[in-house]
């Protein structure tokens, strides 16, 4: 979609001489563009929902609040956190979990430790531990797999003898968490999960000095202060033990091309730092009406910012 999107703000632009802009530039211009659009997602949500309770939406195909869920269901991730010290974790991040957040939804504790200790040796995509019987620890297949010392998880596939276990990224791919010895693990049952609230840093103060109101493995509750989420009792304290569902940012979009000599760069979507946009289809003219706007600032043509306005104020207007 981002070749077609430039296209035509090219062909607009040209159409009319008001300028070129780089492939640098567009790039620049498209991610501004795009964080735009996903953020009026959430405003454009809360107003079907207003429209619900006024009794003035409709059902059916003209259930306009159900799409926009399905367009914000797309940037939902479920990741664990990485351990930081004592019960403090990680906010998701490009370090961490490869991308930035935009809303923390909901944070998992799972509570039930099966099984510590250090791996004996390396097997690939595996964990052995010949110290241990798995089995008579309660392993199953689907239990949390944490390596305390590289902060990586995965989770059972399968359980080969009563010491080795068989480990997966959860998507059926091969996960190969244990690349040397001895290194840290711990196993967690993944049935036994409780979701975390959050609580103001004043409020926890007061929550632990009461033995009635005090977080518990059943109730567990958290702040968050970045980099990082404290959670509560102290005891949820490892890699595996806490996972985070979050909506993320979009990645950024980039139009990547090859250079021709004495000729226009020629778009190559085979280059390893092409990002198309994240954004469903139907958002293409919205792209592109923004895109202009940024584009004629920057060439300083009213008329170009003035033509993108008009476009994209007359197309809320249809929407509402």
């Amino acid at each position: 979609m981002i070749n077609s999107v430039r296209n035509t703000v090219l062909s607009i632009l040209n159409k009319n001489n008001y300028g070129y802009i780089s492939p640098s530039d567009f790039n620049l211009f498209a991610k501004q563009a795009q964080l735009d659009i996903f953020e009026d997602y959430f405003y454009e949500y809360n107003y079907q929902i207003n429209k619900e309770n006024a009794r003035t939406s409709g059902t059916g195909y003209a259930d306009i609040r159900k799409g926009y869920e399905e367009v914000i269901d797309a940037f939902s991730v479920d990741n664990f956190l990485s351990h930081n010290v004592s019960n403090k974790f990680f906010t998701p991040s490009p370090t961490t979990t490869n991308d930035n957040y935009y809303l923390l939804n909901k944070v998992l504790a799972y509570t039930r430790l099966l099984a510590s200790g250090s791996n004996t040796s390396v097997v690939v995509s595996s964990l052995v531990d010949n110290t241990t019987n798995f089995v008579a620890a309660g392993v199953q297949v689907g239990s949390i797999v944490g390596n305390t010392t590289t902060n990586e998880t995965a989770y059972v596939e399968s359980i080969v003898g009563t010491d080795t276990l068989v480990l997966t990224d959860g998507s059926g791919n091969p996960a190969d968490i244990f690349q040397a010895f001895p290194e840290g693990y711990v196993i967690y049952d993944s049935g036994v999960v409780s979701e975390a609230e959050k609580v103001s840093h004043s409020k926890i103060t007061m929550l632990n000095n009461s033995l009635l109101t005090s977080p518990s493995t059943l109730f567990p509750a958290y702040t968050h202060q970045e980099p990082n989420i404290t959670l509560f009792p102290a005891s949820i304290n490892t890699i595996g033990a806490v996972q985070c569902q979050y909506i993320r940012y979009p990645k950024d979009p980039k139009w990547t091309y090859i250079t021709l000599i004495g000729g226009e760069p020629s778009f190559d979507q085979s280059q390893p730092d092409f990002q198309d946009f994240e954004l469903p289809i139907s958002d293409e003219p919205t792209l592109v009406l923004k895109i202009l706007q940024y584009a004629g600032m920057s060439i300083r043509e009213v008329s170009a910012v003035q033509f993108g306005q008009g476009l994209e104020q007359k197309e809320d207007q249809d929407e509402k």
